[in-house]
């Protein structure tokens, strides 16, 4: 049984696995750096769909009071109401059915 010197050259081998490491490290640093550009793009977008949804509730609550308050002011002109100036209240007498007891 004979063995096989298999020689390595270990110069080769270990400029080889610096240059490895070092290309690693590179790759490992650049994808921080996406990872925290889309971190930061992720929170801003959400800030701006927490805006835009206030402003869309905002708005939904404008258009429903105008479209109630138009609707009202409407039928009001309709029926000929108008302002009231003064309040006189009903007066119930001692001696009548309606009081309560």
């Amino acid at each position: 049984m004979t063995a096989l010197a298999i020689n390595f050259n270990w110069k080769m081998v270990c400029a080889a696995g610096f240059f490895m490491a070092c290309s690693l490290l590179v790759f490992y640093a650049f994808l921080v750096n996406e990872l925290t550009g889309g971190t930061y793009l992720i929170k801003n977008y959400n800030s701006q769909i927490e805006n835009l949804g206030q402003e869309n509730r905002n708005l939904e609550v404008s258009f429903a009071k105008t479209g109630f308050l138009e609707t009202i002011e409407q039928k009001a002109k309709e029926l000929n109401f108008e302002k009231t100036t003064s309040v006189k209240y009903v007066q119930i007498l001692d001696a009548s059915l309606a009081k309560a007891k």
